[in-house]
């Protein structure tokens, strides 16, 4: 629609504005222009709401009954654990709200708009849709607007397109209705930056409508996936739950009716069983083991908001990355000119043909303005202030019909115009060229020359620009005086420039089986050869918005299986590509910085934010990389998979130690014996040994190869057939340690307290020797490096000195029902410790091939 169709339809005046009146009419019918949030749930809801969770309300029940028959102290430590759990679940929870939050903050906090034929500063959230915005450099645009009239308008759109340069805006442009956000060029957007010209537009979508508001929408409604962590863990508390109810009924049952045991020792001896082997503190573990893998990674400038993601990276599949700021600078530089013998006048006159702000002081608006002065200064040549500040002495905007621009300022050779601008519009106002020998008359051949450079240079991806100056004797002129007869320098190209090492990245992704993929609202062009110049496409093909629009589910799915370059995409596309990349089945990371990059940034199995990145993006995604580099979002994927292959060994052990703990308590049962363990070890046991030494093993090193391998199946089971296999042999290992050391006590005569206290310090040496061995699964202890992990070192020197002074101290026997030990029995205790454990490193020197 023109201007005065769009005024009609707002029933607005493109000149005068809105009245006061009618403003106020509006914004009592339209809402405020903000970001609209639901009102957070009350936290204390929530904490209540994870309370009703079925194993929490078990455990609540466990803790209560142990307070009653048992010791209130171990009643308080239980509880303890049930708060803090909950606690970490919801402020996790909480985060979404924090994103919706970031996106108002987007917002100016006042306006100019015309009312009533007067230019006025309003509140921001007093804009209402058909107020007439005055535009001016240097401020936020506070919502989508038509413009009406533009003069020179420039704008910074990165934020919502990833378009690195500023694009021209223009009144009277008539993009097509299908045409991509980064290509509506008659409109101005909220969030917007305005970086040169002026102009007025009439406000045509306020608060949520505006296309800001849409992408807040998107944020607030992306359900993020249930990660491979949480999948686990669901599956294994799912039985262990039923395994820890059925034996902590059965085995107290047992014990008073085949043992005829007391029933109130029997109770807390199932209560104890069931705190032990209810998988409680299995989240605990979790936390505690990417808590310290977190650690690691903000030391490699990775900053985790949510620890689930620490894990998640180990198994993505695909990293789609945005171009602006991720895998570039978000910066323009000069990559190129022609002729190459003219670099230094090229730059003489690129950098003084810019519209200095406020008056000479400071830097160009500009990014190439700004790339021109950067250009200059690094070559030593003077720019467009020779004086020392004066700033140029006139200065003639850019517009869409001449398309281009010049400055006049004042040097020992008078009066000097710069002029910049389309290479073919500076063609057709230059009658002479500057070449080696000094000006010569522009000849066709001449001209059809540059245009065939500044093709190649666009082909290249750059933006081009054409140079031209002259001389004039008068110092008073006109702007067809100064845009006339001019002598052509010749060209400029310019590039947001690659990042350093994202190439050596983006060839690690490769070698370790990951995807890398490239996600831009910036031209197809420009987004080609940034793919081929980081060496993640080399085949030029790509996507563009308008084309995935057209798709159908089939095809997009089918798309995202073999493009590896999207350009032109709007946020709400951006989405749309990763829920097709995860109804493929794939595990994807995504990366970015803008506003325009967090509904995707939700929706992924791991959101990766650059650091100086909007703080939307920040909010809604699970990394920050403070470092802003490709090449550290490399390096967490690596910590990734170490951080899971270190947590799944620490919870093999947890689970081994589990169901050697049921056996253990099983057989002496069956055989009409008394339970081997007195309630308090058992607690101790659960406490102290499986809890500490399950989060030792995240700082066990790499094993070797971790990054030539390919990502593990997102649809494999963590329990599957192999893993149970590894529990359970390594549980019997320790049961039948346990079991022969108490029912051989037992039966020499030594008494159920002495037979219980040395099952209980060979349980203790036992799984000293379980974790040292379950360090791998294949490698041995001689290439892993038997004192490579010192926190496990130092659990083992704390876990044998308890077991010491468990015994040997009077005060502590009758705090841990314990009774002195003789020598034989600390003997038998250490061979049966070894023999139950050691196996397992006997088989893997055995079957073991070195890389």
């Amino acid at each position: 629609m023109p201007p005065s169709g769009v005024a009609s339809a707002l029933s607005s005046d493109p000149v005068r504005g809105l009245s006061e009146d009618s403003a106020k009419s509006r914004l009592a019918s339209a809402g405020p222009n903000r970001i609209v949030q639901e009102r957070p749930q009350p936290i204390w809801r929530e904490f209540v709401e994870e309370l009703r969770e079925p194993i929490i309300l078990l455990l609540i029940v466990t803790g209560i009954l142990y307070a009653f028959i048992g010791g209130l102290e171990d009643a308080i430590v239980i509880l303890a654990v049930i708060v803090t759990l909950v606690s970490v679940e919801v402020l996790n929870e909480r985060r979404a709200a924090k994103a919706m939050l970031s996106l108002s903050r987007l917002a100016e906090p006042s306006a100019p708009v015309i009312r009533d034929g007067c230019r006025v500063e309003v509140p921001a959230e007093d804009v209402v849709p058909g107020d007439l915005l005055s535009l001016e450099a240097g401020r936020r645009v506070p919502a989508d607007a038509r413009l009406v009239q533009s003069h020179s308008l420039l704008v910074d759109e990165s934020s919502l397109t990833g378009e690195s340069a500023g694009v021209e805006k223009r009144a009277e442009a008539k993009p097509a209705e299908s045409a991509a956000l980064g290509d509506r060029a008659n409109l101005v957007f909220a969030g917007d930056v305005l970086l040169r010209g002026t102009g007025t537009a009439l406000v045509v979508a306020t608060g949520a409508a505006t296309e800001l508001g849409k992408v807040a929408k998107l944020v607030s409604e992306v359900k993020p996936p249930t990660t491979l962590l949480q999948k686990t863990m669901t599956e294994l508390s799912k039985w262990m739950v039923l395994v820890a109810l059925g034996f902590s009924a059965l085995i107290p049952l047992l014990g008073v009716l085949l043992v005829h045991e007391q029933l109130s020792q029997m109770v807390l001896t199932g209560l104890s069983l069931a705190f032990s082997t209810i998988p409680e503190e299995l989240p605990i573990i979790v936390a505690v083991v990417l808590a310290l893998g977190a650690y690691r990674l903000a030391k490699e400038r990775a900053i985790v908001r949510d620890l689930q993601g620490v894990e998640t990276l180990g198994a993505v599949t695909v990293i789609a990355s945005d171009k602006t700021g991720t895998m570039t600078e978000n910066r323009m530089e000069l990559k190129k000119v022609f002729p190459q013998a003219s670099r230094r006048k090229i730059l003489e006159v690129g950098a003084a043909s810019g519209e200095w702000a406020g008056g000479g002081a400071g830097e160009p608006y500009d990014p190439i303005e700004r790339a021109f002065a950067a250009a200059a200064k690094e070559a030593g040549v003077p720019g467009a202030k020779p004086d020392g500040g004066s700033g140029p002495r006139y200065a003639f905007t850019f517009d869409d019909t001449r398309k281009i621009m010049s400055v006049a300022y004042e040097d020992e050779r008078g009066t000097i115009v710069a002029a910049k601008g389309a290479p073919e519009a500076l063609l057709a106002r230059s009658t002479k060229e500057l070449g080696p020998g000094g000006e010569h008359l522009l000849a066709d051949t001449d001209r059809d020359a540059i245009l065939l450079a500044a093709n190649k240079m666009a082909a290249e991806g750059l933006r081009v620009f054409g140079l031209a100056e002259k001389s004039l004797a008068k110092k008073e002129l006109a702007q067809d005086d100064a845009e006339f007869d001019l002598t052509f320098v010749g060209l400029a190209g310019f590039a947001d420039p690659v990042k350093p090492g994202v190439k050596g990245a983006v060839a690690a992704c490769k070698a370790a089986g990951i995807r890398p993929v490239m996600i831009t609202g910036d031209h197809p062009l420009t987004a080609v050869v940034v793919a081929r110049e980081t060496g993640l496409d080399e085949s030029g093909e790509f996507v563009s918005g308008p084309e995935l629009a057209a798709m159908s589910d089939e095809e997009l799915r089918n798309a995202v299986k073999s493009a590896s370059v999207f350009a032109r995409i709007t946020p709400e596309e951006k989405l749309k590509i990763v829920n097709a990349m995860h109804a493929r089945g794939a595990v994807v990371a995504v990366t970015g910085d803008g506003v325009n990059d967090a509904p995707a940034l939700a929706a992924a199995d791991v959101g990766v934010a650059m650091g100086r990145g909007s703080e939307v993006a920040k909010e809604a995604a699970d990394i920050v990389v403070s470092d802003n580099s490709f090449a550290t979002i490399v390096r967490s994927v690596e910590e990734g998979r170490v951080l899971f292959a270190n947590l799944s060994k620490g919870v093999r052990f947890y689970l081994a130690c589990k169901v050697a703990l049921v056996l253990c308590a099983l057989l002496p049962v069956l055989l009409l014996k008394p339970v081997p363990f007195a309630p308090i070890q058992i607690i101790l046991m659960e406490l102290f040994m499986d809890l500490a030494a399950s989060a030792t093993f995240v700082a066990e090193p790499a094993e070797k190869g971790v990054m030539d391998r390919p990502p593990r199946d997102p649809s494999s089971k963590f329990l599957d057939r192999r893993t149970a296999t590894l529990i359970l042999t390594s549980a019997l290992g320790l049961f039948l340690a346990v079991s022969v050391a108490y029912l051989y006590t037992l039966h020499a005569g030594g008494g159920v307290g002495r037979a219980q206290t040395v099952a209980f310090v060979t349980w203790l040496f036992g799984n000293v020797g379980l974790a040292f061995n379950m360090r791998s699964e294949s490698e041995p202890l001689s290439d892993l490096g038997p004192l490579s992990n010192r926190p496990m070192l130092m659990w083992i020197l704390a876990t044998v000195a308890f077991g010491v002074l468990a015994t040997a101290i009077p005060g502590a026997q009758a705090v841990f029902k314990t009774a002195s030990l003789g020598l034989g029995e600390w003997a038998l205790i250490v061979i049966l410790a070894l023999a139950g454990t050691f196996w397992m490193e006997v088989r893997k020197m055995a079957t073991y091939r070195r890389p």
